[in-house]
């Protein structure tokens, strides 16, 4: 599975963003999907994830009611709907894909990664 992430760019506070991950391969479906942030000198966050079916959503805390994940199965394609946004949300986003039977939140459980798409939030 190759992941192609997309959608950052620059936005005021309290702004919106969607972010889209274009995944290749033919198990899809099969893959749950998570989202995860990097902001600089701190580790790697989980954001939200999403089953294959994509009617199973987790969320951070940070992020509940703000961030929405999503997934177009048909597309191959995860998307994370980012409204409210707040400064402390600048990081850069990476998409993941697990082969797990379980939904993971951590990391190290997600197999595929993509390449990371910078958020800037502006105050």
């Amino acid at each position: 599975v190759q992941l192609q992430a997309s959608g950052g760019g620059l936005v005021q506070a309290g702004g919106s963003l969607r972010l889209s991950c274009a995944a290749s391969g033919r198990t899809f479906s099969s893959n749950h999907m998570g989202w995860f942030r990097q902001a600089p000198g701190k580790e790697r966050e989980f954001i939200a994830t999403i089953s294959g079916s994509g009617i199973a959503k987790t969320y951070a805390d940070s992020v509940k009611g703000r961030f929405t994940i999503s997934r177009d199965n048909a597309k191959n394609t995860v998307y994370l709907q980012m409204n409210s946004l707040k400064p402390e949300d600048a990081a850069v986003y990476y998409c993941a894909a697990a082969d797990t039977v379980y939904i993971p939140r951590l990391h190290g459980e997600y197999r595929y990664w993509g390449q990371g798409t910078q958020v800037t939030v502006s105050s």
